[in-house]
């Protein structure tokens, strides 16, 4: 079970081995203009014939978005209507240099960036830039020979950086989850992570129920052994980072008991003594809650 947020909530939590819900970063299409002022130019006191400059705008796409959220991100920023960027993203002619193992899905290489925006922008324009800034970012030789240490391909390494990106907090947290990832490879465990969970579904959450895990998807990672067919988010860089070198250890599980105090662990009852102080924790600052509102 693992967890990286912490809402309160009466509700107890059924024990899993490993649980989080991604910390999820609402902001939209976020576009910031920069501060770009056109100032005339005064020659022997009249006024310059050249026209003003663009005002240069920029379209922040964060780590850890989904390609949805990325797709709605640009048709906003380009002013484009819903649905324009993910028809492009999937339309051949657009030409987005995907490896051939993502066979078509642009999931985890919408590298995420500030890009610049302008009048000339169009959407096949923007996300060839997004593909080829993940190509060059994780088609380096170190890449390759870290994936290759692991017995994975680089493709498989995107898939890992992106639960990561979804599962840690910081960059230390990332280098163990990526750990507790392929220790749970090795040892032919189900890597159960929540947010494969969420991603299936469509949504973003820290409570999964029972029933969740039993979804028919490839992504339920708590019934189907191994990685998930693809990406589930676009990673950055520290995330692939702690992929291809993740920390040293022998951890198996790991939960978020507070805000900041991640605990990882290869002692299942520890992680349940863990689990109990987080669900702790949960019903005080719930009842709290209530007390504060009534």
């Amino acid at each position: 079970m693992t967890y990286r947020t912490w809402q309160p909530a009466p509700r107890r939590r059924r024990s899993r081995l490993t649980r989080r819900g991604r910390l999820v970063l609402l902001v939209g299409a976020v576009l910031g203009l920069a501060a770009a002022v056109t100032v005339p130019l005064l020659l022997l006191g009249g006024r310059s014939d050249r026209p003003a400059p663009e005002q240069q705008r920029t379209l922040l796409i964060p780590e850890g978005w989904r390609g949805g959220e990325v797709y709605a991100a640009v048709d906003r920023g380009l002013g484009l209507p819903a649905g324009t960027a993910r028809k492009a993203a999937q339309a051949p002619a657009t030409g987005l240099a995907l490896p051939a193992a993502a066979a078509g899905n642009p999931e985890g290489y919408l590298f995420p960036a500030t890009y610049p925006v302008g009048k000339a922008t169009t959407v096949e324009g923007l996300l060839r830039y997004m593909v080829e800034t993940a190509g060059k970012r994780f088609g380096t030789a170190r890449i390759a020979e870290g994936a290759r240490q692991h017995g994975i391909s680089v493709h498989e390494a995107v898939i890992v950086a992106s639960i990561v990106q979804a599962e840690a907090d910081t960059a230390e947290d990332m280098g163990k989850v990526a750990r507790v990832v392929y220790n749970r490879l090795a040892q032919g465990m189900p890597l159960q992570m929540d947010s494969t969970i969420n991603y299936a579904l469509g949504r973003d959450t820290v409570d999964t129920s029972h029933q969740d895990t039993r979804i028919d998807s490839p992504y339920n990672t708590y019934e189907r052994r191994g990685l998930p067919p693809s990406p589930i988010g676009n990673p950055g860089d520290q995330a692939m980072a702690a992929a291809i070198a993740p920390a040293k250890g022998d951890w198996l599980y790991f939960v978020t008991v507070r805000p900041g105090d991640t605990r990882f662990t290869a002692s299942y009852a520890e992680h349940q003594a863990n689990v109990a102080e987080f669900n702790e924790q949960r019903r005080a600052a719930g009842a709290a809650r209530s007390a504060g509102s009534s």
